[in-house]
């Protein structure tokens, strides 16, 4: 039975199978509601035989799949798995009773024939040897032992009682667990790079797509008449994958037409709730960048994106499964005029509309659109004069009207080329004024010679629909206000807040009655919360009517300058800065283009101020980058332009950018010197150490700072910053073993800042260098009541680390658990801060031989911090590398190896050498263990390279972090260091 009543005779087999699979989709996204709901109780027996009939429909389709899939995937390793998993699915249909229980091996069955076509389908000879090769093996062994257990279980009688002993179903169970373990090996997105979570990799598989809440389509609009024809027609070029542009002026419908093919039965049935819907108005073509377009792209997806290539995030989304995309207002990006969105927004369309199975419709004003995308462009027409007539007088309704009258209005309509919204503008403005017909065509003919004069067109008439509104009585007698809050709603990209609209403009009293009086002409619209314009009424009001009044310039400018100082400086006003943050940002922007002598000073502090309050409140990418570094320098904006480059460093940090966070700070440095803000100049310094000490180049942290200590800079310091620099410089030391333990952090145990701090890292440093442990546990026990005293809790957390590496390296491990869980557990910790020491816990579990108690640890870690994960790539290194190490003491050593090989890539990218060289030893220990001597011999000598690089001796790469270190079995390091 084919999926709907469409002909699939001219259909070739691909696209036969694509409408199968879809079929199969939607049927089990009703079997799983109707099976797994949450809430629902126990199935009657009745209920329980349509579930399995549910599920013996599920089977049926799922096969049928599977051998379709079977014939497409060109490996024949792969054809022999799936023929297999077939087979599996035939026996448990040909036999079982109770059919709704083996829902979950059904779903495996499904993921198992979905990554199989993805991961195979440009596969080459050189990728069998590799670990896609290694995968499909692993996976075969497992389908294959998971068959003859079926088979024979089945001869046994087993399936006739499967599901009525609990036995048997702990059996199936198992079978589930090592599917989802060989499916691990098949995450190609998380090995080719660190941009989707961590979570993903560490959970396994449970489907080929990332999970994220997916938002609702916009439902069909009301107001939508005379498209039923045009509807249908593009409705079935997207379902049979066609890319569609639809291009018109401002206000012909298109965002309508294109929600209303969102909606289409077809459309639905075909992508599910994978329909989504791009909005890019409110952006300003001359500044939009290729960050921005992304960010708005993954926030319709319902993603966020986390530091570097956000393409490849939004990408990996969208190759889970079929998706129609809307990009809404297209022409806001086509006409960018950033460098950055002229020359990488059309390659990303382009990418993107090559992912199979995804599906694009663009609305634009321009013809501009994206090359290399083989698009079906829809001129867009107006209205047919009866649907032009309809949604008039759907919105106009006058007591009374003549036939005379009535072909008059038509008349009238058909001058104003029946373009939708003008329609729809001139009728609400002739209800809410209660003009009757007769003067509605009074005051359209007095408009129309300039119209006529004029001569320019269809958007021409949408300019003049406007004034017939702004010329009705209700608007005309609130004055000249209303251009002044008309040209603000459009110079505001997200529009006018409301709620603060009397603050933002205090000399406009009646502003609330202005917007009243302006909604109802349709001029605008109310939008959680804020005052906003359809793009081609705010074009027009940009374009013809004055700008903002310098008077509503500066009471803006006031007010939300006013707010970022009392954020950064009381940490207060977080609401605004998080609803309005686009406007303050577009304000700050204005004023850095178009700065003068009076307001210079002001905005460069409100930048920088805002910078702060965007870092604190609302971590995103900003725009204000390039104006910032262009601001001109000269004495009295040195140190401002500093300020400026300072907080936008630390807002890159809070985005784990690491490289985009190195040029603004050392930009800062050298403004500060020449400023003589020798301060400063410590501070950007010892967090250029910081950010080296994190990515394990600790011999770079040390450096800078002795340079620093050997500068003019170092004298002026006070004694605080002075001790400052000499904890961060021995936060390098006790790595590079340049100094004996009973100096480390002496310099500066006296600083009110640093002093606790560098007292547990004192005694860390005992630790480390083979001092008494039991002079060193007693020290650190009393800081962690010292710091209960003070309330710092990252210094008890260092103090309880101390603690908690002494009993690890003692082998008390469950000491270590306790105290573990006692930092997991504080008040206000970070939830990287859970995030890091969970996974401690697991390397815990793993030394105590609990292997299955470490992998779920791992799991665990990351379930409530998703969103978190996705923005740290240190901790997608952390998480990597110890996974690995957990599965080499397992001795699994082929999930081993993909976890380091993860874990190496991910280094590359974030130029981190500690995970690097750490990971490529345990490489080395692998082929050790598999009498690859030549190949471990390699990898040994690159790991002694790069301890070389850090500035670590070779023989202490695990002395300051026991927590990283592989059991004493694996010998092959230290053999190599012995020169054996």
């Amino acid at each position: 039975m084919v999926p709907d009543s469409t002909s699939t005779a001219n259909l070739s087999l691909e696209q036969c199978y694509t409408r199968w699979l879809r079929h199969g989709r939607n049927q089990r996204l009703e079997i799983n509601i109707t099976l797994k709901s949450p809430n629902a109780k126990q199935p009657s027996s009745e209920t329980k035989d349509s579930q399995d009939d549910s599920v013996s429909q599920l089977l049926n389709t799922t096969i049928a799949a599977i051998n379709l899939t079977k014939d497409l995937v060109p490996i024949p390793l792969a054809k022999g798995i799936l023929e297999t998993v077939a087979s599996i699915l035939i026996v448990a249909q040909s036999v079982i009773k109770n059919r709704s229980d083996f829902q979950a091996i059904v779903d495996m069955c499904e993921t198992i024939r979905e990554i199989l076509e993805r991961t195979t389908k440009d596969a080459t000879a050189t990728d069998l040897r590799g670990n896609l090769g290694h995968a499909l093996s692993q996976l075969n062994k497992s389908v294959n032992r998971i068959y003859s257990e079926a088979a024979s279980k089945k001869e046994q009688g087993f399936w006739r009682r499967v599901f009525f002993v609990s036995n048997d179903r702990d059996r199936i169970a198992g079978w589930e667990k090592d599917l989802d373990r060989v499916l691990l090996l098949f995450n190609s997105e998380a090995i080719a790079g660190i941009a989707i979570t961590v979570g993903q990799l560490a959970l396994g598989l449970e489907s080929n797509v990332i999970k994220y809440d997916s938002p609702v389509p916009p439902p069909r609009p009301s107001m939508f008449y005379g498209r039923q024809d045009l509807v249908a027609e593009l409705t079935d070029l997207v379902v049979n994958d066609e890319h569609i542009a639809l291009i018109g002026p401002g206000g012909m419908g298109k965002s309508s037409l294109a929600k209303a093919i969102l909606n289409e039965p077809h459309v639905k049935k075909k992508f599910g709730d994978r329909r989504f819907f791009v909005a890019y108005d409110g952006l300003d073509p001359s500044s939009i960048t290729f960050e921005t377009f992304m960010t708005r792209f993954a926030a319709a997806l319902g993603i966020e994106l986390a530091g570097a290539n956000p393409k490849r995030q939004i990408s990996t989304f969208l190759q889970s499964a079929s998706a129609l995309v809307v990009l809404d207002n297209a022409e806001t990006f086509e006409e960018a005029d950033a460098s950055s969105a002229l020359s990488d927004i059309p390659p990303a369309i382009a990418d993107i509309a090559d992912i199979p199975g995804v599906i694009l419709i663009l609305t634009s004003r321009s013809r501009r659109n994206a090359p290399n995308v083989v698009w079906i462009t829809k001129d867009i027409p107006s209205l047919d004069p009866t649907s032009a007539r309809q949604a008039f007088f759907q919105i106009y309704r006058p007591a009374s009207r003549s036939n005379a009258q009535e072909d008059e209005i038509m008349r009238l309509l058909k001058e104003l080329e029946f373009h939708p919204l003008s329609i729809n503008l001139l009728a609400t403005a002739a209800q809410q004024n209660g003009w009757p017909p007769a003067k509605l065509l009074e005051r359209w003919k007095d408009q129309h010679s300039m119209v006529l004069n004029h001569g320019k067109g269809k958007l021409q008439s949408l300019s003049f629909t406007m004034q017939l509104s702004l010329n009705s009585p209700t608007v005309q007698k609130l004055g000249e206000d209303v251009h002044r809050t008309l040209a603000v709603i459009a110079f505001l990209p997200q529009g006018l807040n409301e709620s603060l609209a009397s603050n933002l403009l205090p000399s406009l009293p009646q502003v609330g009655n202005i917007f009243d009086v302006l909604c109802m002409q349709s001029l605008v619209y109310r939008q959680d919360n804020f005052i906003k314009m359809l793009s081609p009424i705010r074009h027009f009001v940009r374009y013809s009517l004055p700008p903002p009044d310098s008077t509503s310039l500066r009471e803006i400018r006031a007010f939300y300058y006013r707010t970022v100082r009392w954020s950064a400086a009381r940490n207060s006003h977080a609401d605004v800065i998080i609803s309005d943050h686009l406007n303050i940002e577009h304000v700050v922007a204005y004023y850095l283009a178009h700065i003068s002598d009076g307001a210079a000073e002001e905005t460069y502090r409100a930048c920088s101020q805002f910078l702060e309050c965007l870092q604190l409140h609302l971590p995103r990418p900003t725009t204000l980058a390039p104006a910032i570094f262009n601001i001109v320098e000269n004495s009295s904006t040195c140190t401002l332009k500093a300020d400026c480059l300072w907080w936008l460093s630390w807002l890159y940090f809070t985005l784990a950018q690491y490289a985009e966070r190195m040029k603004p700070l050392k930009a800062a440095e050298a403004l500060y010197l020449t400023a003589g803000k020798h301060d400063n100049v410590a501070h950007c310094v010892m967090t250029c150490a910081d950010i080296y000490r994190c990515q394990g180049r600790f011999l770079q942290s040390q450096q800078v700072v002795e340079v620093l200590q050997c500068s003019d800079s170092w004298k002026p310091l006070s004694k605080s910053t002075q001790a400052q620099a000499w904890y961060f410089l021995d936060c390098a030391r006790i790595y590079t073993f340049t100094a004996s333990a009973d100096e480390l952090y002496l310099n500066s145990m006296t600083d009110h800042v640093r002093g606790l701090e560098s007292k547990i890292g004192h005694w860390q440093a005992k630790i480390y260098y083979g001092g008494d442990i039991v002079q060193a546990k007693s020290h650190l026990e009393d800081l962690v009541l010292q710091c209960a005293g003070t309330g710092c809790l990252a210094a008890r957390t260092a103090a309880l680390v101390g603690l908690v590496q002494i009993a690890f390296c003692d082998s008390r491990l469950p000491e270590a658990m306790d105290i573990l869980q006692k930092i997991v557990m504080s008040e206000g910790q970070s939830s990287e801060s859970v995030l890091w020491y969970t996974v401690w816990k697991a390397v815990v579990a793993s030394k105590q031989g609990d292997h299955d108690l470490a992998r779920e640890l791992i799991c665990q870690s990351f379930r409530p911090f998703e969103a978190f994960a996705l923005r740290s790539a240190r901790t997608f290194l952390h998480v990597s590398y110890v996974s690995g190490n957990i599965e080499l003491t397992a001795s699994e050593y082929d999930r081993a190896e993909s976890h380091f090989t993860v874990t190496i890539e991910g280094c590359d990218i974030q130029s981190d050498l500690n995970y690097k060289a750490l990971s490529i030893r345990g490489l080395g220990e692998i082929a050790f263990l598999r009498n690859d001597f030549a190949l471990a011999a390699q990898r040994f000598a690159d790991t002694r390279s790069l301890c070389t690089e850090m500035g670590v001796p070779p023989r202490n790469l695990y002395t300051c972090d026991p927590f990283s270190a592989l059991p004493e079995r694996f010998k092959g390091w230290a053999l190599f260091l012995e020169g054996l």
